[in-house]
């Protein structure tokens, strides 16, 4: 993605509330800093803190790969999958799927974010427990590795003479992503790289050179695909973190 998705913004940053490092109004404001109006149930961050609930996890879906989402609710997984991310409480059941929209007139348009509940099952404490740094990572350099020869054997090649790459970086620098502090070394990683190659993909894909329609096709579904790839890898690493910033996993801090 060409832009830190807002559900890996309020996981960690509402877990962060939870965990008593900051106040809840205040990591909401970290979290969307950019967003002029938020509104929807924002009463259940309030909700599920009292509870109990120490973490909220992430997922970034999208058509065919439900990789992370909570089970149980239909309506759920076709608003996650329409908007490509949610937000969820593994230990009580339950999900905030951010809605993001524009409004007023051209030129002075402002960005607003509705959050969404739904009902959903709690996530069983092993589909956490099996998420490790090292497999995340591995997975995520294997994958662009791969794409990377398809490419290559497309004879197609995205950043070849072009900034793509320096305007990926430049999207993605971490000191405009505005995390919390305390995050585990190796999940901010992941999140660094995963980034990087979410934004590489969006403008490899906004800027598709002229070649034959079957040759444009394969380079496309390659992209998508690593796309997708990245996605997943944010979204465990985000979950990963968000564990790591309520103590309930030590969490990689290797560099």
């Amino acid at each position: 993605m060409s832009t830190l998705p807002a559900a890996v913004r309020l996981s960690l940053w509402v877990t962060s509330a939870w965990a008593g490092h900051v106040d809840l109004d205040e990591a909401l404001r970290r979290a969307l800093p950019d967003i002029d109006d938020v509104s929807g149930d924002l009463e259940r961050l309030a909700t599920w803190q009292d509870l109990g609930e120490r973490v909220l996890a992430c997922a970034l879906p999208r058509a065919g790969d439900v990789t992370g989402l909570p089970r149980g609710n239909p309506d759920l997984t076709a608003a996650a999958i329409d908007a490509g991310e949610c937000v969820f409480v593994p230990a009580l059941g339950g999900a905030l799927v951010p809605t993001v929209s524009t409004y007023g007139a051209a030129g002075d348009e402002g960005t607003a974010v509705r959050l969404t509940a739904y009902d959903c099952a709690p996530t069983p404490a092993h589909r956490l427990e099996e998420l490790h740094e090292s497999q995340i990572e591995r997975v995520l350099r294997q994958r662009l590795a791969e794409s990377t020869q398809l490419l290559l054997d497309l004879d197609v090649q995205p950043w070849a003479g072009s900034p793509l790459r320096a305007m990926a970086d430049d999207r993605v620098a971490l000191r405009q992503w505005g995390l919390p502090p305390g995050l585990p070394g190796r999940a901010l990683r992941i999140l660094q790289t995963a980034g990087t190659v979410g934004a590489a993909m969006d403008l490899a894909l906004e800027h598709s050179p002229a070649v034959d329609s079957a040759t444009d096709e394969a380079r496309h579904r390659v992209l998508r695909d690593l796309q997708a790839g990245a996605d997943v890898a944010m979204a465990q690493a985000t979950t990963i973190a968000a564990l790591g910033l309520a103590g309930l996993r030590p969490g990689d801090r290797g560099d």
